[in-house]
């Protein structure tokens, strides 16, 4: 499958994943949500380790994970640190704002990894795949613009500004990625696995805190959601590594057209939750789908 294709299909993967969030964090406690799919996640990633420890040979080759050393490991709790503190905003904003809001703002991510791509890997778009990832910016940004209606206040709103540092946090995780998968040229099972069992370790301790009442907090309710947050955000992580790993994908081309799980996770926030001003919306949404057009003839 060519990296273009991985990244399309990875974008729906992650707006399924992005339903899949709001619908477990909607009037339900935070940390124990993040928790507990981190660790349905990790029980994957931990079965499978299991099976390789027992009988190799019962493993496809894209599913070993190799032996790394106590420096790749660190490399891998940087990028599980790098992730949890984007997920802990991201969860947050979501939890509290409309998703058709929230996941526009959280697809903006792109503009700083393009940026960020720009300045420290010296990649060069072209024009036309320029003028794409453009044009889905400003109809994430109108897009978002929209919530005036809603009467979100985006300059006051302490939510939208949790997202935003998500949506930063994001796109510092994404550039890492590529030097994980580009430049140090990691296997995509062993980014994969070793991610997901450290996310576990990092959010125990949230997790604890929460169960202690260490701080005001609001009650937990179990969700099937809560698992298929994991297993959606499985299936469109590993493809999104896999088009990494090629050596003609440009990070702020893949980051671009995974974004395109915008339109998913809007549809379904229209579809699932009955939030408002879809018609309003849609223009803003069919410029998503053009940018994402352009940047594939691009």
């Amino acid at each position: 499958m060519s990296w273009i294709a991985c990244s399309l299909v990875a974008a729906f993967f992650l707006g399924c994943y992005e339903l899949c969030t709001k619908h477990a964090v909607r009037s339900n406690a935070v940390l124990p949500v993040l928790f507990l799919s981190t660790v349905c996640g990790a029980l994957v990633w931990g079965t499978l380790l299991l099976v390789q420890a027992v009988s190799p040979a019962a493993l496809p080759a894209g599913l070993i994970v190799p032996s790394i050393t106590w420096v790749q490991h660190l490399q891998l709790l940087l990028k599980s640190l790098i992730v949890a503190s984007s997920w802990v905003c991201t969860y947050f904003a979501l939890k509290h704002l409309p998703l058709s809001i929230a996941s526009p703002i959280r697809a903006t991510g792109p503009v700083w990894t393009v940026v960020g791509a720009m300045a420290v890997l010296v990649e060069r778009p072209s024009w036309m795949e320029f003028l794409g990832i453009a044009t889905a910016l400003v109809s994430f940004v109108c897009l978002s613009l929209a919530g005036l209606k809603e009467g979100i206040r985006f300059h006051r709103d302490r939510w939208i500004g949790f997202m935003v540092a998500g949506t930063v946090l994001g796109a510092v995780s994404s550039l890492y990625d590529k030097y994980l998968l580009g430049v140090l040229h990691f296997p995509v099972a062993t980014v994969q696995a070793w991610f997901a069992i450290y996310l576990v370790v990092v959010f125990l301790p949230l997790a604890f805190g929460w169960w202690r009442r260490w701080w005001p907090r609001n009650e937990f309710h179990w969700r099937w959601s809560i698992p298929c947050i994991a297993a959606m955000l499985l299936i469109s992580d590993y493809l999104y590594f896999m088009a990494l790993r090629e050596p003609d994908a440009l990070i702020s081309l893949v980051s671009g057209i995974r974004r395109g799980s915008t339109l998913i996770a809007f549809a379904g926030s229209l579809l699932f939750f009955g939030e408002r001003n879809g018609w309003q919306k849609l223009p803003a949404v069919l410029g998503v789908l053009l940018g994402i057009l352009l940047i594939l003839m691009g």
